[in-house]
């Protein structure tokens, strides 16, 4: 989902502009910050911060938004009590 919500921002350029100048990446480093460990829990903290994003995302793929959350605790390391 992590993978699904960063394509979601990049196809919208002020969405992707929004998100690499919270998180202070370029478009230079993007590519090597996404092989980091934490950057996609970065995407789906970044989704969750905002309820506009939030709920424009899973309007988009047809999700409810607690699934994000659910794949926020998930890619963290933590059990869900959410079913996926």
């Amino acid at each position: 989902m992590a993978i699904d919500a960063l394509g979601f921002l990049a196809e919208d350029a002020d969405r992707l502009s929004r998100f690499l100048a919270l998180s202070g990446l370029g478009p230079d480093n993007l590519r090597q910050a996404a092989a980091e460990p934490g950057f996609l829990l970065a995407v789906l903290d970044h989704l969750a911060g905002d309820e506009r994003l939030l709920i424009a995302f899973a309007e988009a793929r047809g999700i409810a938004p607690d699934r994000v959350a659910a794949a926020r605790e998930r890619l963290a390391g933590r059990p869900s009590s959410l079913n996926s």
